[in-house]
């Protein structure tokens, strides 16, 4: 049954009177002439000293603690004594919950029983200052957060953000910077820590290309699919379910997607928990499973395609049928077959990344011409395949438009709603 905050009107006879009323028993009736003290009074002691004990036991921060702070925030056992005018001059939510007038130790009691809005708002324990058990002075206001997540938002309101390079450290702080700012209204703090974690969470091809590229740099050093540079996309895809953040969905998604199966389900102590422990919805874990056999047919599309030998965009600039490029165009279309389809590693999960490669005419598909190319990761093919610059210039067009469709079709193979 739902609970009303206004009193239950008394009930009316059909007669036109009150309903009778028992008489109170011998000698309760003096009693009755001084203010009684109900359960819910002693309820109310208990849980202030209950209050009170848990107060002696949370500890000062020991930065966040201003000698002339007006208000001191709790999270878990850690107390942060700051200002009023801070909060509320950078969060709506502060500032509207400020300006409610406040309860004082003797009309606690009577506050309590008021239907009115402001008692409404304070009997909320979300929203609740507690002003009878005040320390040095100052009303204390309960947070249902981490004492890590508050420290982490005071520090940006106070200092400014300090941001760092997008890795699973950073991300651990961004986000819990981002659920508070979002939770409490701080709109400036919220749009900065999107707009950070777009750069690691791209909006834009020419965003991810980019953060490829400080991956495979990584790559260099750790080796290949060594590199621990960001952060799990499962865990970006919570995320931005939790704050309302769709823009971060696609890049987050697609990342996820070039995980195999086993490596998503299973779980490694090197990678920790398989996505079948995060709280992923069941709804995302279905758009995870049709996105990636879309993605996985995109591969085999785009070969296809290129194997067209009466593809416009490819041998349309030969006046008749050039049998050289046609060959080599051939001999293209079975490497990258019998390459990308069986490379474990990305060729099949990572169409954006076969596209790329297939319009680099100057590198091969895993045959190094030297040590020096070998070492970087790099390979060149054989001058009869890339002997045609007209070829290679038609070949590296088609495979950028190729690249901007597939970007475009992104979230429609993960059925978001962007």
């Amino acid at each position: 049954m739902q609970t009303s905050y206004y009193p239950t009107p008394i009930m009316i006879s059909a007669n036109g009177h009150y309903p009778p009323r028992s008489p109170p028993p011998n000698g309760l009736l003096r009693r009755l002439t001084h203010t009684p003290r109900s359960s819910v009074d002693r309820h109310s002691q208990i849980a202030a000293s209950a209050e009170d004990n848990a107060l002696a036991e949370a500890s000062k921060h020991t930065d966040l603690w201003f000698c002339d702070g007006s208000i001191i925030l709790r999270a878990e056992d850690t107390l942060f004594r700051v200002h009023k005018s801070q909060l509320a001059r950078h969060s709506a939510f502060f500032r509207d919950l400020f300006s409610l007038p406040q309860p004082s130790a003797e009309s606690a009691d009577t506050t309590t029983s008021s239907s009115s809005p402001t008692a409404v708002a304070n009997n909320n324990p979300a929203l609740q200052i507690d002003t009878t058990n005040e320390v040095e002075g100052c009303p204390v206001l309960r947070l249902h957060d981490t004492s890590e997540d508050v420290e982490n938002l005071l520090m940006a309101l106070y200092d400014g953000p300090n941001f760092g390079k997008n890795d699973p450290t950073d991300f651990r702080m961004v986000s819990g910077i981002l659920r508070l700012a979002t939770k409490y209204l701080v709109d400036s703090l919220r749009t900065k820590a999107l707009v950070h974690l777009s750069k690691a969470w791209p909006t834009s091809l020419k965003g991810w290309d980019a953060r490829e590229d400080v991956t495979r740099a990584d790559e260099m050093q750790s080796g290949p699919g060594m590199s621990n540079i960001y952060p799990s996309p499962a865990d970006v895809i919570i995320l931005a379910r939790e704050v309302n953040a769709p823009s971060l969905l696609p890049s987050a998604f697609y990342d996820l997607s070039r995980y195999h199966y086993t490596q998503l389900f299973e779980q490694d102590d090197e990678s920790g928990p398989s996505i079948a422990q995060l709280p992923l919805s069941n709804a995302d874990l279905q758009r995870l499973a049709l996105g990636k056999e879309a993605s996985q047919h995109a591969i085999t599309t785009l070969i296809r395609s290129m194997g067209s030998h009466s593809h416009p965009l490819l041998l349309g600039h030969h006046a008749h049928s050039h049998r050289s490029c046609r060959r080599d165009f051939s001999e293209l279309v079975a490497l990258a077959t019998q390459h990308y389809l069986f490379d474990r590693e990305r060729g099949c999960t990572d169409p954006l990344y076969v596209a790329e490669e297939l319009g680099q005419p100057l590198y091969d598909f895993g045959q190094a011409s030297s040590v020096d190319d070998a070492r970087f990761g790099e390979s060149r093919r054989s001058v009869e395949v890339s002997e045609c610059e007209a070829c290679a210039r038609a070949l590296a067009i088609w495979t950028t438009r190729e690249r901007e469709r597939m970007w475009k079709m992104i979230p429609l193979w993960f059925r978001l709603d962007v």
